[in-house]
């Protein structure tokens, strides 16, 4: 079990990664860890998360009081939105919450990350919700993410950022990382044209990879699935798609092929049965 010194180092060094990578400006963005079911670390409000040190984050309880004195620091005001996510999943240790510009992007734009296009992407994260708009350091936002948490490791809080949580510290930072790096690439692909679906067995196929990996946290899965074998079905391949737009065979007379191979059918049986 790591020390408090090691978890607060952890968050020092994970708000710098997130600082460098430009997820965050200024004092934007939050960590957090939980400990147990009454004790947590958090980082500070207004203190840039590039230049933190451990004596700057706090230990706290569940209802986010200080369980240890700090006369020059206070918790988070966005902390509200970690306990939310703590909750509803004990399977989460950590939370990352940032702003990063191509999910933000996306998140600023209404539009929720529901393409699968990167096996990547699809094995870590599936798709990414976008939550309702939330004020923050209210009970908004933690009331928004609550139902997308159920079946998410990573959420687009509208207008806001976006949301990563993990079994541990590091596991939540790279499900960051890897939602702002699908938020790139899909901005990037919707330039060019538009980028190509996998389909449902492409897909499937990925499922198991990421089960035979033990990839932790939960997956969306393929809901596409559910219009399979259909034209409703979204992850069809050019040529699928160009089948059920194929229009009918018509037989003469504008019937169909089929209704006509019935009709005859039918005449033939009442032959044979006179």
């Amino acid at each position: 079990m790591k020390s408090a010194y090691e978890i607060k180092k952890e968050i020092c060094e994970i708000g710098r990664r997130i600082y460098m990578n430009g997820f965050v400006a200024a004092n934007d963005g939050n960590v957090s860890v939980k400990v147990n079911e009454n004790e947590f670390y958090c980082t500070p409000t207004g203190v840039s998360k590039g230049f933190m040190t451990p004596d700057m984050v706090l230990k706290v309880d569940g209802k986010g009081n200080m369980l240890e004195p700090n006369k020059t620091y206070k918790p988070s005001s966005e902390f509200k939105m970690h306990l939310q996510v703590y909750r509803e999943r004990s399977d989460v240790h950590a939370v990352v919450h940032a702003h990063p510009p191509y999910a933000t992007a996306h998140a600023v734009a209404g539009l929720a990350l529901d393409s699968y296009i990167m096996p990547e992407a699809i094995i870590s994260l599936g798709t990414v919700p976008l939550t309702k708009y939330g004020t923050p350091s209210t009970m908004e936002i933690p009331e928004a993410i609550s139902d997308a948490l159920q079946n998410h490791d990573a959420v687009l809080l509208q207008n806001h950022g976006a949301l990563s949580v993990g079994p541990d510290l590091l596991h939540a930072y790279f499900k960051m990382e890897t939602l702002e790096y699908f938020a790139k690439i899909s901005f990037l692909a919707k330039q060019l044209g538009g980028g190509n679906e996998l389909t449902c067995d492409q897909i499937e196929k990925l499922m198991e990879v990421r089960k035979k990996m033990g990839v932790p946290g939960r997956h969306p899965g393929c809901a596409k699935c559910e219009h399979r074998g259909t034209s409703e079905c979204r992850c069809l391949t050019p040529e699928q798609k160009a089948k059920f737009q194929q229009p009918k065979a018509q037989a003469p007379g504008g019937a169909s092929t089929e209704e006509l191979v019935s009709e005859i059918t039918r005449k033939v049986l009442a032959q044979i049965n006179r």
